[in-house]
């Protein structure tokens, strides 16, 4: 068994990544010009890397399948960034903000990483600021924050409810004026559909022209994986249709490590599922939770009529309503973490309390903040002593409105009923993977030269992330982490010179590629990919979900293997691949969730315990609640690929806990 090494610098905690920039090998300015740099993905993670490494001097290549690097999934983040700024001399620090990470995720995330996230977080502020992204300001000028679960501080920073646009907004200027430059080759439209490995070291992908169905080679010293998440294994969730696990499912196959791939998280507040049509889930940021308040019906009854239409929510009285989070977790109240929140709500629908029609639903409500708390504010700073219920709801909802209008908006397009009146519907659905290849602390996959950072990679967040954290790691890695510890790697390299293109192993790689496609177009079978795909979501949701049981996956992996199976006897694509085919595309895609769905399986079936996302229900407390075991699984469970028809092998990386003492997680 290989030994995970995580290269974690020696010291103490505050003092490792100090230690490492001042001690690891720089690559001088001169030299950097003869290093290629390929950055697959053109998010929040890489953009931001492929921008600060051109702007050191490196050749950088970037390669995204969307027809602008701008469109990348994480566009689509609302809430916010964290960062220890402490603005609202709430008590919030470095350490607080690392501890809230590590206890969030469970305890299973490594602490050195963690740190130096906490760690750079200021930082990356104080760059988007300087880039112009416009977060949101208080009267007097200063950045306003705001609360999201598993904290007791405010430490998010926003804008409105499109952060994440607008933070990708600024890391994609920063990315085009490098492209402009000539520093960076931009490839939009380009899948990487192979890692190139010589000699045990990354070497290049081959690329294929989504467009004219062209395959191409590039080389480069060092290739970064910034391709996101793979949540949608799932069929249904929250991220884009597009978002899929291939450019890491492909470095898996070619021998890096899958870490602790069962660790999905369920987010609490999406629009819940409506029909059998739906291809995709909403999500509702989890800002909301701000000020809203979560609840159903105390009797069976009034949710029974709910659910039949003959009474609205606002139709139950006050004293009749279940503030089920707020009772159960009274220190955080609505503001518990992501995961606690999604137990939370499917415990109460299991037990028939749920309030749309397919009981699948619980209250999101802004009434008691709207009036009684803004509307009142406003009504006193207007000089209004006896303001009326109307006034107030008025007052209210201009400040509600400048808070989240856009998210008030998008769920009143998408669901017809208006969230200032009536109560949000919401229930958990897939949202993130903390889980993805394994890295060291310098962002390095088990081949040299390979680098995964953002959610593609397993590091930061263990068993459950916690909100606005998403943003803080992306840009973490790419602008303040990467910049430094790929010069570790590449000062060996300078003298590589320029990586040949016509060797055996790219030879071997475009083969093997080339062979898929044509089986994918020559295959002529009797079903869609999609009707694969919906299967698999089935399967994962329903036996690999929000809770599993040893009984459950086992049989999830036998139906998986009958999937798989049946997939590549049966699968049909349409269309030739000289041209754009999104089938083609799609089908290749598939191919490798259904592997990945069974490796998620296997990993859930592995960990006898419950922690963060993976709640296993033979092991809970008597209330319910997740119950680890830190003396058998307080590793990171590293999965190494050992050929089609072998299983794979687990290698453990343990988890040292020098800072924090581990104890069971209690929000109450």
């Amino acid at each position: 068994m290989k030994k995970l090494d995580a290269k974690i610098p020696p010291g103490p905690l505050e003092q490792k990544w100090t230690y490492f920039r001042s001690h690891c090998r720089l690559v001088n300015p001169a030299n950097k010009r003869l290093l290629d740099v390929i950055v697959i993905g053109s998010g929040l993670a890489g953009s931001s890397a492929a921008a600060t490494l051109a702007e050191l001097g490196y050749n950088v290549k970037v390669f995204c399948f969307q027809d602008s690097p701008r469109r990348a999934h994480s566009i689509a983040a609302q809430g916010g960034i964290n960062a220890a700024k402490n603005y609202k001399n709430d008590g919030d620090s470095v350490y607080r903000l690392f501890y809230d990470t590590i206890k969030g995720g469970d305890y299973r995330s490594r602490e050195a990483n963690v740190y130096r996230l906490a760690e750079v977080s200021a930082n990356i502020i104080d760059q988007c600021v300087a880039q112009g992204v416009p977060f949101a300001r208080e009267y007097g000028g200063l950045l306003d924050n705001r609360s999201f679960g598993g904290t007791q501080v405010q430490r998010t920073f926003y804008a409105a409810g499109q952060t994440g646009q607008q933070l990708l907004l600024g890391a994609y200027s920063a990315l085009s004026k490098e492209i402009a430059k000539g520093t960076v080759q931009m490839f939009s439209r380009h899948e990487m559909m192979d890692i190139v490995v010589i000699d045990g070291k990354a070497r290049g992908i081959i690329a294929r022209n989504l467009v004219t169905g062209e395959l191409e080679r590039h080389s480069a010293h060092a290739v970064l994986l910034c391709s996101g998440g793979y949540g949608n294994v799932y069929y249904l969730s929250t991220n884009a249709m597009g978002s899929n696990c291939s450019a890491a499912w492909k470095a898996y196959k070619r021998g890096a490590f899958f870490a602790n791939p069962c660790f999905t998280q369920i987010h609490p507040t999406c629009i819940p599922v409506s029909g059998d049509h739906q291809s995709k889930l909403t999500l509702m940021s989890e800002s909301l939770r701000n000020d809203g308040r979560i609840w159903v019906p105390k009797k069976l009854e009034d949710a029974k009529a709910i659910r039949e239409g003959r009474k609205t929510a606002n139709d139950i009285p006050e004293e009749d309503r279940d503030y089920y989070l707020e009772r159960r977790y009274p220190a955080f109240g609505n503001l518990v973490p992501r995961d606690v929140a999604s137990r939370a709500a499917k415990e109460r629908c299991d037990a028939g309390f749920g309030v749309n029609p397919t009981g699948q639903a619980v209250f999101l409500d802004f009434s008691y903040n709207l009036k009684y708390k803004y509307g009142k504010m406003e009504a006193h700073k207007r000089g209004i002593e006896n303001p009326t219920e109307e006034q107030l709801f008025e007052f209210g909802k201009e400040i509600i409105k400048e808070k989240y209008g856009n998210l008030f908006d998008m769920y009143k397009q998408i669901t017809g009923d208006d969230p200032y009146v009536t109560p949000m519907k919401i229930y958990p659905a897939v949202h993130y993977t903390m889980g993805g290849l394994w890295v060291d602390y310098h962002l390095m996959t088990t081949i040299p030269g390979l680098y995964a950072l953002g959610e593609c990679n397993f590091s930061d967040h263990g068993a459950n992330r916690l909100g606005a954290s998403a943003l803080m790691q992306g840009l973490a890695d790419g602008y303040f982490v990467i910049p430094y510890t790929i010069g570790e790697y590449l000062a060996d390299e300078i003298r590589t010179g320029k990586i040949p293109t016509d060797t055996p192993e790219f030879d071997e790689a475009e083969k093997a590629v080339r062979d898929r496609i044509n089986f994918f177009i020559n295959n002529k079978g009797s079903k869609s990919v999609d009707y694969f795909h919906k299967r698999l979501g089935k399967v994962m949701w329903d036996k690999c979900g929000m809770s599993r049981n040893e009984k459950g996956l086992k049989e999830a992996i036998e139906e998986i293997r009958q999937i798989r199976e049946e997939f590549w006897k049966e699968v049909r694509v349409p269309g030739s691949d000289t041209e754009y085919n999104p089938e083609l595309d799609k089908a290749g895609r598939v191919a490798d969730f259904l592997e990945l769905g069974e490796l998620m399986c296997i990993d859930a079936l592995h960990r006898n315990e419950s922690c963060g996302g993976h709640f296993r229900e033979e092991y809970q407390t008597e209330d319910g609640e997740a119950k680890r075991d830190d003396e058998n699984y307080a590793y990171v469970a590293a999965w190494e690929y050992k050929g089609p028809d072998s299983p794979p092998e687990l290698h453990k990386e343990p988890l040292v806990f020098e800072n924090i003492k581990l104890a069971q997680r209690s929000y109450k």
